[in-house]
């Protein structure tokens, strides 16, 4: 018996196709998810061909993130390799997560890891506190030319390196020509041990962290800020609002979805240390682990000593899988909470 193409009784082609005889197959349903993905198809085409303008001036940051970003991401086999450089990336053997297993049983993983977290819990903290105070501050001046000499006398330090920082921190805790154990001596409290007191450190790394980027989140809260719309505090003044009432009132709650945004990127990063700042402003001094040592500077000092790739490779996937977790599960209880100042 050939097949033949028959259809049932009662009802539209559409909605109903025999192949062989006795057999009847929908492809209603096939043709709306098709047609559904066509349209979806068309319309992204027609939004990209209307802002093509903008998107061929995002296309070099596109292509940055590409190459430096996503293709790099074919090195994460590594982390479960044991890489040998004779043999290269496919004939390095196989070895699971032994990378893995030798950085969580190391003796050090739970301080490097506290460390990690905790310094940049506190940094994300300080530091969203200070740049938007800082931001508040600069809104509030009248004089034009001294908002701008405020805010080169912020951002300056942005650009400086944590070299140049690490020797100029250097000069004010020297133990001998120190300006700061200078200072001390004048009033009686006599000179101190800057580079062997670990327990001063989270602070001194705090207070270097405010100094250098305060300004640069501040003069992003402070564009938020000079995007408000001046008739919210016109409308306040005429009621008799104090400043500090318009700030609560007005300015803060108008820049907190900028704030989230940032703060939602910044959690993503919490596994990341600087490793520029926690290299290089205690000096590498061994003395001190106890409180600057994170996971960047332990796996750098692990590759330089034992030329392990495995294990940093292994190291820089947990930090970026941990990271997205974080940003996840922030970004669901900010949406949860208001979905306008979700990031996704």
């Amino acid at each position: 018996m050939g097949n033949k193409v028959t259809y049932q009784k009662g009802k539209p082609i559409s909605e109903s196709i025999s192949i062989s005889e006795g057999m009847v197959y929908p492809i209603s349903k096939k043709l709306s998810i098709s047609k559904k993905l066509i349209t979806s198809i068309s319309k992204k085409f027609k939004d990209f061909k209307k802002n093509s303008a903008l998107s061929f001036m995002a296309l070099p940051a596109i292509i940055l993130v590409l190459i430096f970003s996503y293709i790099p991401m074919f090195g994460i086999i590594v982390a479960f390799k044991d890489f040998r450089y004779d043999k290269g990336f496919w004939g390095s053997a196989w070895i699971g997560f032994e990378n893995f297993k030798f950085f969580f049983t190391s003796l050090y993983a739970w301080r490097i890891t506290r460390n990690t977290v905790c310094l940049n819990a506190l940094f994300f903290s300080l530091g969203l506190v200070g740049s938007v105070a800082f931001a508040l501050m600069l809104h509030e001046i009248t004089k034009r030319w001294f908002v701008k000499f405020c805010q080169t006398a912020y951002f300056f330090p942005y650009f400086l390196s944590w070299v140049v920082v690490g020797f100029t921190l250097f000069a004010f805790l020297n133990m001998r020509l120190g300006i700061l154990n200078g200072l001390l001596k004048t009033i009686g409290l006599g000179p101190l041990h800057w580079y062997l007191k670990p327990e001063y450190w989270p602070a001194i790394l705090a207070l270097i962290y405010l100094w250098k980027t305060v300004g640069y989140f501040s003069v992003i809260y402070y564009a938020g800020l000079m995007g408000i719309d001046p008739a919210y505090y016109e409308a306040a003044a005429i009621d008799g609002a104090t400043k500090w009432q318009m700030i609560t009132k007005i300015s803060i709650p108008l820049i907190t979805p900028l704030m989230v945004i940032i703060m939602l990127l910044q959690i993503g990063r919490i596994f990341y240390a600087d490793f520029g700042m926690f290299y290089q402003l205690p000096r590498n001094i061994g003395m001190l682990y106890p409180t600057t040592d994170v996971i960047d500077t332990y796996v750098y000092r692990s590759l330089r000593v034992v030329g392990d790739i495995g294990m940093s490779a292994a190291a820089g996937l947990y930090q970026a899988v941990v990271g997205l977790i974080l940003i996840g599960t922030a970004n669901y209880l900010v949406r949860r909470i208001n979905p306008e100042n979700a990031l996704f």
